[in-house]
């Protein structure tokens, strides 16, 4: 599923289901039905499925954060 199926698709408030790609200091990435979100200040490891809350989609810039579901 590309960027534009996914934000067309999904609403701030859904759960998603997702694998921890990336891990930094900052916090990690997870990828979700093919796009990549930010999940701020979570540090699950890489490779862990994770479900998450959407709750911000940037249409413009192409992103999506996440909180823990």
């Amino acid at each position: 599923m590309g960027w534009q199926e996914f934000a067309a698709r999904h609403r701030v408030g859904d759960v998603v289901d997702g694998v921890v790609t990336q891990r930094l200091p900052f916090g990690s990435f997870v990828e979700a039905e093919g796009c990549t979100g930010l999940a701020p200040q979570r540090s699950w490891p890489v490779g862990t499925r994770v479900r998450a809350r959407i709750v911000e989609i940037d249409s413009v810039k192409q992103r999506f954060s996440l909180a823990a579901a």
